[in-house]
């Protein structure tokens, strides 16, 4: 009887360790695709005493504000001229510590089948955050659609457009209101994770579809003052684990493509 009780109280003892052991990070997500590759995150970090508690955002402006505001302690939603435009114009004191998955922007239409059944004058909604709506230009100038300045980099805006030949209309939306915008205007550009949650298939929906190159990989960003912090490792190396780049193949079926 005694053997049995010291061995229950150094079970209980051995339980109590790693409960006290685990720590709890807040993460911010966008809802759809990061926020259900992080879900499948959570059980691995887990196992090295990390527990996820996801928080979902609507927009792209607000999770930065809440990670500097020390609100959530990492964030998984943006791409790295993203973060850069937030921190110059905010001062955040916000870096980058991982990588994870790639979402190539594409161009939708319920009314035109192809992009060159567009007529002239077609207005085509882009989103209203400098860095995605430079993108979403970068892209029509790549696809020919219209032409940019030559030293616009990775932020154009309307006033760089140079050439413009089918005369086309940009209306500035949300980005999270793009996929609302289709039925208003001629073609929409939609970020996959908004295009996924309208239920559009970002593989074979769009009529336009951007490739898979370029600094927009999306990636773990932590306070700079965390960074060096014990969890930030065991996040990084759990989202890079060959489970969760096989959860992302199977799971998207190249909408978003695994970037590490």
């Amino acid at each position: 009887m005694l053997l049995r009780s010291i061995f229950a109280l150094a079970g209980a003892v051995a339980i109590w360790s790693t409960a006290a052991a685990a720590e709890t990070i807040k993460i911010g997500v966008t809802p759809g695709p990061h926020a259900q590759i992080l879900e499948a995150v959570k059980p691995i970090a887990a196992k090295s005493g990390l527990e996820l508690q996801l928080i979902e955002f609507s927009d792209y402006v607000v999770p930065n504000a809440a990670l500097d505001a020390g609100d959530i302690q990492a964030n998984s939603f943006q791409n790295q001229p993203y973060l850069d435009n937030q921190k110059a114009d905010r001062g955040y004191k916000i870096e980058q510590v991982g990588l994870t998955v790639n979402f190539p922007i594409g161009v939708y239409s319920r009314k035109h089948k192809s992009w060159a059944d567009l007529p002239e004058g077609a207005k085509v909604s882009i989103p209203n955050d400098p860095t995605n709506g430079g993108r979403a230009l970068l892209l029509l100038r790549d696809k020919g659609a219209i032409k940019l300045k030559s030293d616009v980099g990775f932020k154009p805006t309307v006033i760089d457009i140079t050439d413009n030949p089918r005369k086309l209309k940009f209306v500035e939306v949300d980005a999270a209101q793009a996929p609302r915008a289709l039925d208003d205007v001629d073609a929409a550009v939609i970020n996959t994770n908004y295009a996924t949650q309208a239920g559009l298939d970002p593989v074979k929906d769009p009529i336009l579809r951007e490739d898979p190159k370029g600094p927009y990989v999306n990636l773990i960003a932590v306070r700079a003052a965390d960074k060096d912090k014990p969890w930030v490792k065991i996040l990084v190396d759990s989202y890079h684990t060959p489970e969760i780049k096989e959860f992302v193949q199977t799971k998207f079926k190249g909408a978003v493509l695994p970037s590490w």
